[in-house]
């Protein structure tokens, strides 16, 4: 559900005004209604700025802390240590402001001096591979051969293209071919001009002796480089993490000195923000203790409340997949609870196989326990997916890809489990209940929005399909009414025909009315059956993740079948650890997206949803 908030308004004298921001700031309870953007503000645009930066750096680092550990593992896996391979990131350190833009500083200034080794290591690996060719000589010789008259040039062309006479013309010598290219000097006296059809090849100024030694001791001065940035990532990592707080705290102080309005020749400080309407007996009580002025304000339409959600346990698990999309706006309805079952089924079905199911449910206890805090709530909603799928894979006959229906020791039961077609037809039930209980919810939106007069052509519609389908769809499933049943219903969808097209929009006359009933006809039975077999997906999905697991127990049981049964269990085991592998991580991930599908499109189309809403965000240091 969408915690209710109130509005209140704060005034306060300038010289107290910071003592006042102190004590909201320690209750942690009020989001401050902003009204002018941080794009206006110098000093926040810096502070946004700095934790951008701030928040480079730390990803970077954090990814030096993953190469350093992944290399300590292969080290440990080569030297047969079993013991826990950790790295020793050292605790954080108090930092002032200064102090941590001192320190990216220097983190910057160190991956700019990385970057530059590693281009002078590149450049002079290019000087090396240009000079291998030429082999080994000293750039001193050729000096006292021109000081001597005589000049010694570089070339290269195509091996076809070397002309033998250019060794008496120029005194050609090859030095080596490579790559279909012919490498070559000639030796002129100086200033005499060398018209040959050969491209002059620029020359390193250092020769390969001096290249090698400039190349290591690049190399040692990037390791160099390297190691000071890992030393850096291990020990200034949690004191960056601190400087990140410091530099949010400073941020929401700042944003509220800038959200505050200034009256009376700036002597009088005026501030509003929202709170929870449980908490607003304690935060007058607080500013009452310290003489300042509050007063509750009335909510208009056009103000923007935050959002705050509260939901139990169970549907808790869901908020971020509601938060994924958007958060609704205060004059709606929470979406979490209300999808959270359908999303659960529908990622049953999806998934379709028990045994993947009871997989994903240890998987999810046994990760549970050693899991971080934050770490939790994904994984317990990892096992109600877990549980979802084995029960409905269960039913539906597939366990790890083996029909379990047909295994004779279930003959019994066997009429229980639900066969392809039975689950095709379950799907389109569930995608008509999911439609049809959107629309409901639309109703319920508009009955508690506008009043229940304007509700009720949206709640007439809701029966009106609601008892066609029964009078009709059920005897279409062997499933008969008694006559005066069947009586009822088509009484309800009359009057429920008689409301959608007569009163659906109150307060306009007749033939309006009549004409809007006529329009809302032909949308409500292309939309509904259209959504409906949106669905239809479910059973689709959910087939071809069964299918695919039998398809790779037949293949390890036939690609095996010749081999001696005690070669044969490997390539079998094998075969079967890869397929399904394969097939749950592809199931995963459309179990996921499609029900994700079904909720923002179908159900949130049907249930009117419009979100927007903005996040509580209360005034509190971190």
């Amino acid at each position: 559900m969408i915690v209710k908030m109130s509005k209140y308004a704060f005034m306060v004298y300038h010289k107290e005004y910071d003592a006042f921001l102190e004590l909201l700031r320690s209750l942690g309870v009020v989001h401050i209604r902003e009204t002018k953007s941080e794009k206006d503000d110098a000093g926040l645009q810096r502070l946004m700025a700095e934790r951008k930066r701030l928040e480079s750096e730390m990803r970077q680092l954090k990814h030096t802390q993953e190469s350093r550990l992944e290399a300590l593992k292969a080290d440990a896996k080569a030297t047969g240590n079993k013991a826990k391979v950790t790295l020793p990131i050292a605790p954080e350190r108090p930092v002032t402001a200064d102090e941590g833009a001192a320190l990216l500083d220097r983190i910057d200034d160190l991956r700019d001096r990385i970057e530059k080794a590693q281009a002078a290591e590149q450049a002079t690996e290019k000087d090396l591979a240009t000079m291998q060719v030429w082999g080994e000589f000293d750039y001193a010789n050729l000096r006292h051969l021109r000081e001597a008259g005589h000049e010694v040039t570089f070339f290269s062309c195509p091996a076809a293209r070397y002309d033998e006479a250019w060794e008496t013309d120029f005194y050609a010598v090859p030095i080596a071919t490579a790559q279909s290219a012919t490498y070559f000097i000639t030796i002129t006296p100086v200033g005499r001009p060398i018209e040959i059809d050969a491209e002059r090849v620029r020359m390193p100024e250092k020769d390969l002796r001096a290249l090698r030694d400039m190349r290591e001791a690049q190399r040692r001065q990037r390791e160099e480089l390297n190691a000071e940035l890992l030393a850096v990532a291990l020990n200034d990592y949690r004191t960056l993490e601190a400087y990140g707080r410091l530099l949010e705290n400073e941020y929401t102080w700042d944003n509220a000195k800038v959200q505050t309005e200034r009256e009376a020749d700036d002597r009088l400080m005026l501030l509003e923000g929202w709170i929870p309407t449980a908490e607003a007996q304690s935060l007058e009580s607080a500013l009452d203790r310290g003489d300042y002025y509050c007063r509750k304000l009335e909510i208009s339409d056009e103000d923007d409340i935050p959002i705050e959600l509260k939901n139990n346990r169970f549907n808790r698990l869901f908020e971020p997949i509601t938060r994924l999309y958007s958060l609704p706006n205060a004059h709606e309805f929470d979406s979490t609870p209300l999808f959270a079952p359908f999303f659960m089924l529908f990622f049953g079905i999806c998934f379709g196989d028990g045994g993947y199911g009871l997989l994903l449910l240890l998987l999810g206890t046994l990760m549970k326990r050693k899991a971080k805090a934050d770490m939790k709530p994904i994984l317990s909603l990892l096992q109600c997916f877990g549980i979802a799928t084995l029960v409905v894979g269960t039913l539906s006959g597939s366990f790890f890809g083996v029909n379990i229906a047909e295994i004779p020791a279930l003959a019994s039961v066997k009429r229980y489990f639900l066969t392809s077609d039975n689950i095709m037809t379950l799907s389109l039930v569930i995608g008509f209940i999911h439609v049809l209980y959107g629309k409901f919810v639309a109703a319920m939106k508009v009955k508690v929005q506008r009043g229940l007069k304007y509700s009720l052509a949206a709640f007439a519609w809701v029966f009106l399909i609601l008892a066609l389908a029964l009078a009709v769809g059920l005897p279409m499933m062997n499933i008969h009414l008694p006559q005066p049943v069947i009586y009822a219903l088509y009484g309800v969808a009359g009057v429920g025909a008689l409301i959608a097209f007569f009163y659906n929009s109150p307060g306009k006359n007749v033939f309006l009315n009549f004409g809007s009933g006529i329009w809302a006809t032909y949308n409500t039975a292309s939309g509904l059956l259209g959504d409906t077999l949106s669905y239809i997906r479910l059973y689709a999905i959910g087939l071809t993740g069964s299918l695919l697991g039998g398809v790779f127990n037949t293949m390890a049981v036939d690609m095996t079948a010749t081999m001696p049964i005690w070669v044969r269990w490997l390539p079998m085991l094998l075969i079967l650890l890869v397929g399904h592998a394969l097939n749950i991580g592809l199931s995963m991930v459309s179990s996921l997206v499609h029900p994700m599908r079904l909720i923002y499109v179908e159900y949130y189309k049907n249930s009117e949803f419009e979100g927007g809403g903005t996040a509580y965000a209360p005034f509190r240091k971190i």
